[in-house]
């Protein structure tokens, strides 16, 4: 993969820069229309919120703040299309206009669905691993993001067909918590037998000691050797993360797939169950290491390097094929600030004018 030279960074931020100045040119010039603006910038406004363009959706805004009440063949405004194209980037720009925030909770559509209503339907699939994870983050746009901004009385109130926010969350998603069930186990699946495959090799290593017993006492031959006490540590720390990762993983199995496990409890299993999977990998990796350090140092120095470079393979094709998954779970479960705040501008300030 191609490494961006400095001189191509520089022609895309000037070229980013110089769109943001035509951009802010053409709204000036539609403002000068005077009384038509309002029908000129209507459709690009909307067009660009559907598409996620936050740029030009923050410089028509800036330029003409009356476009925030703009309300499309639907009577949605910017910010219900936003939720319902999952933008959040467009969606944050709310928290920089405070005396919006009231009016926003308020709005409803021409079918009675108002903000939550929106976030309750099913949004377009975003670039997460697997449906478990698209069915979290449709759970923190619902929880997370959306409802807070709704009074108590919106959150029970019905549209058009007699559906609450909720209910009609649970209906949309009906569809994804199967899928997102699937991913699940099938994932807890293969995984559990990685972990078994672990703990049945670690646990038979464990009563075949390298090197043998002292045939007198029981007592192993390399006991005082510092290969063998790693081995031994390495060995039980394998043994110990493979079962907590089976019962992880098996706990994954036995759930019962509601609403709710999808926001915190099942992905807080897969980041255990995938962690105490790749501590006993490592742990058996040392392991088998140190045997081989043991039995073969003494006859043939030089198979050392190339086993110790090997063994890191079993690690790194583990790193590459699910640490991305991790960290994305870790990331989407964890992080504080999943939907993060826009700012229009350093010193703007929004006045309205009747």
């Amino acid at each position: 993969m191609a490494v961006p030279s400095s001189n191509h960074i520089h022609d895309a931020k000037l070229m980013h820069t110089q769109a943001l100045e035509l951009v802010e040119c053409m709204c000036k010039a539609v403002i000068s229309e005077g009384a038509n603006a309002k029908n000129l910038l209507q459709m690009p406004f909307f067009k660009a919120t559907r598409l996620g363009i936050l740029e030009f959706v923050r410089e028509i805004i800036k330029t003409y703040p009356h476009s925030l009440w703009f309300a499309d063949g639907d009577k949605r405004d910017v910010f219900q299309l936003a939720v319902l194209h999952r933008h959040e980037n467009i969606f944050s720009l709310l928290y920089q206009i405070p005396s919006h925030m009231h009016f926003v909770a308020s709005f409803e559509d021409n079918e009675s669905n108002n903000l939550l209503h929106s976030a309750g339907k099913v949004g377009p699939s975003s670039r997460v691993s697997g449906a478990a994870l698209q069915m979290q983050r449709e759970l923190q746009w619902f929880k997370q993001e959306v409802e807070k901004f709704v009074q108590p009385t919106f959150k029970e109130k019905k549209n058009y067909e007699g559906k609450t926010p909720r209910m009609l969350f649970t209906e949309e998603h009906m569809e994804l918590v199967l899928k997102g069930e699937k991913w699940m186990k099938a994932t807890a699946q293969s995984c559990t037998f990685v972990a078994a495959l672990i703990s049945t090799v670690v646990f038979l290593a464990a009563f075949t000691v390298p090197g043998g017993n002292n045939s007198d006492k029981g007592i192993p031959i390399f006991l005082h050797k510092i290969s063998f006490m790693v081995f031994a540590i390495s060995d039980a720390i394998a043994l110990f993360s493979s079962s907590a990762s089976m019962l992880m993983f098996s706990g994954i199995l036995t759930s019962r797939y509601s609403e709710e496990d999808f926001f915190k409890s099942l992905p807080m299993k897969l980041i255990i169950g995938l962690v105490t999977l790749f501590i006993s990998i490592v742990s058996m990796v040392i392991a088998f290491s140190a045997t081989l350090n043991i039995v073969l140092v003494h006859q043939t120095n030089w198979v050392v390097v190339p086993i110790a470079v090997f063994a890191c393979l079993p690690v790194i094709l583990f790193v590459f094929l699910q640490f991305p998954l991790l960290v994305e779970i870790a990331l989407s479960t964890y992080w504080p600030n999943i939907f993060h705040h826009q700012s229009l501008s350093p010193n703007l300030s929004i006045k309205f004018h009747n």
